[in-house]
């Protein structure tokens, strides 16, 4: 019997706390319920434990989401009570003895399949890692440590939307000239019969005046905001550091990075660090070239706001690429499309869009059909608004699955972007990065959309380790560059004149412009995270390990009042503290089996048809290592990353 129903996206804010908690409250009663069972197996106890988490996500996701992209100060307080009530909840469960013991028990004493050894390890390794077998005092003080941390996260997150909205820097008319018309058409108003323009933080108008706007003056003035939101947030770095470092200790680890990658592929710090630094020194020198050829350039000394205006003109210079000349040929409906299209030619999926009352009038969901079965849905949600977070992202909904009475439950994720918004009169026109992100999260989502795994806590993303979570992902991105797909979609959305060969090739030449300075920057983020969760740093002592790492990796000293580490909320407000190195790690992977792709032809490649099979629908349910290793037949290889990034 098969259950293909999927949850409609609905919320109640007036009585999600009274519903969360009773959803609480029947898992705890749960909880007493299969404890009391004396004869415990997988099927009567693990499955049962699972499942309940997976139906208390699907209720509570729909907030997280909605507090994300249709920010309110109802969200903001709603999602600030849940916290804590989830925060108890899931420590608590996480240090139960009684479970951590009964599942112990099921894994060495009863006969699993792959998937099920697969859950009640996982659950071992994470009780272990939650503290189950250590003494109450030690628990307590571990389940405080998470409460605080979690309501420091929102804070820092919280903190930094509300920086961003705040922000308006009004301009004159000639103050934007050369910035594209279609990045600021709706920042103008008329002051009393003068036309002007509100500038903003939001990321299409700060990325595009920071690339186009000839004013240097603004454009310090806008980077001078954008790295100074948010000034509280030092503070919370500071305590989240501290807290970590003591939860770490507790758990019986030196520091917090040691802690994080006992859950990873990367088998210690030291390789980790040795991993980042090996691939500063291979990027050095070809970063310092593309700095001297920026400086050719101009005859001033060139500052951190200057580098993104001036690497445009010496890109239009040196590959005669205007970025705004390819806009018209990513109109934003025309590339989704182009990218089910494209999905459907590498591994024969179909995206169905339906009609469904969602929390925005832009927001569009899709079901994915494959063997002419509906196996998922997606939901889009791709231009940016005010109350909505900046960046891009996947956020997985339900989960592939059989649930206890055997029947499948379907997964589901959202694709959230910010993209250029649209109205009756201007459609939205995307920058190829732009195409680039979208493919990016369309990785994610396929790979926890397409799963196979009958069991939830490893299907899709889920068990998949954080250093290899990125590798779909990766991997999918770097198709927005091939010719082959670019022509699935690349259409002037006025003429439906296909893109050329030759702006095809000026794209591809143009990809891995300054890729030396580019894998510098994020090397500096990754050894900057990394490090910095290996001891409880200051405030003030936060900014000199940054600083000191930046005399290795940074060309360009940023201006002192650049607070950088205050807006960095994939680390402090996102998952990836003491992770940040899992980008590089991952696309490692993600370039292998990528250029293996496309050595036999893209379409119709075997690699790829493995790939859906090994990787894609196998989701968490064993190491990427081994996965890996079963697809390409061999390790990993770091060279296919520095040769996809065009590093010598």
């Amino acid at each position: 019997m098969y259950e293909k129903k999927f949850l409609d996206f609905h919320i109640d804010l007036e009585t999600f706390i009274e519903d969360l908690t009773l959803i609480i409250d029947k898992n705890n009663q749960k909880v007493q319920d299969i404890l009391a069972i004396k004869e415990k197996n997988f099927a009567n106890f693990i499955k049962p434990f699972e499942m309940m988490d997976e139906r208390l996500d699907k209720f509570f996701t729909p907030l997280s989401h909605i507090n994300s992209v249709q920010n309110s100060e109802q969200t903001q307080e709603i999602y600030a009570k849940s916290l804590p009530i989830l925060t108890e909840y899931s420590t608590a469960i996480s240090q139960n003895l009684e479970i951590y013991k009964a599942i112990k028990a099921i894994y060495e004493n009863e006969i699993l399949s792959d998937e099920q050894k697969r859950v009640a390890k996982l659950n071992i390794q994470n009780f272990e890692l939650s503290g189950a077998h250590l003494d109450d005092e030690t628990k307590e003080k571990l389940q405080s440590i998470h409460l605080e941390i979690n309501e420091l996260s929102n804070d820092f997150s919280q903190n930094l939307l509300n920086a961003t909205n705040e922000f308006e820097l009004i301009v004159e008319q000639s103050d934007v000239d050369g910035v594209p018309q279609s990045d600021i058409d709706d920042l103008k108003f008329d002051d009393n019969g003068t036309l002007r323009y509100k500038l903003n933080l939001q990321m299409p108008t700060y990325i595009a005046y920071m690339t186009y706007g000839k004013n240097q003056k603004i454009r310090e003035k806008l980077y001078c905001a954008y790295t100074t939101r948010a000034p509280q947030n030092a503070q919370i770095i500071e305590k989240l550091l501290k807290l970590k470092f003591e939860m770490a200790n507790l758990l019986g680890f030196a520091n917090y990075s040691e802690y994080s990658i006992a859950s990873k592929m990367a088998p210690s710090t030291d390789k980790v660090i040795e991993f980042i630094e090996k691939l500063s020194v291979a990027s050095i020198n070809q970063a310092k070239t593309e700095l001297e050829e920026l400086k050719e350039i101009t005859k001033d000394e060139i500052h951190s706001y200057d580098v993104a205006y001036y690497s445009e003109i010496l890109k239009r210079a040196k590959y005669d690429i205007d970025e705004e000349l390819y806009r018209p040929y990513f109109e934003q409906t025309s590339v989704i499309n182009g990218l089910f299209e494209f999905l459907e030619k590498l591994f024969g999926l179909t995206c169905k869009e339906i009609k469904l009352s969602l929390w925005h009038e832009k927001a569009k969901a899709y079901d994915v059909y494959l063997d002419n079965k509906v196996r998922a849905r997606i939901y889009m949600d791709l231009e940016a608004r005010k109350h909505k977070k900046g960046g891009a992202w996947m956020h997985n909904w339900q989960t592939h699955c059989l649930n206890e009475d055997g029947n499948e439950e379907l997964a589901s994720a959202f694709i959230v972007c910010n993209f250029p918004a649209s109205n009756e009169s201007k459609p939205s026109l995307l920058r190829h990065d732009d195409v680039v992100t979208l493919f990016h999260e369309m990785g994610h989502t396929i790979h926890h959309i397409l799963s196979k795994v009958n069991e939830n806590e490893i299907s899709g993303v889920n068990g998949v380790e954080w250093d290899a979570v990125e590798f779909p992902s990766q991997l999918l991105e770097n198709f927005a560059y091939e010719p082959k797909v670019l022509k699935l979609f690349a259409k002037h959305h006025i003429t439906q004149e296909v893109i050329s060969d030759e702006m095809i090739h000026k794209l591809i030449q143009s990809k891995n412009f300054q890729s030396g300075l580019s894998m510098l920057r994020q090397l500096e983020f990754s050894l900057f995270d990394f490090k910095l969760h290996m001891k409880p740093y200051k405030a003030d002592e936060v900014q000199n390990l940054l600083d000191s790492i930046r005399e290795k990796t940074a060309l360009i000293k940023p201006p002192a009042y650049n607070k950088f580490q205050n807006g960095f909320s994939h680390i402090f407000a996102g998952g990836y503290a003491a992770g940040y190195y899992s980008y590089k790690w991952a696309e490692v992977l993600s370039a292998d089996t990528f250029f293996q792709i496309v050595d036999e032809g893209i379409f119709g490649s075997k690699t790829a048809e493995n790939y859906l099979k090994i990787v894609l629908e196998k989701g968490g349910s064993y190491s990427m290592q081994k996965l890996f290793v079963e697809l390409m037949q061999r390790e990993p290889d770091v060279k296919n990353l520095l040769r996809l990034n065009g590093i010598e």
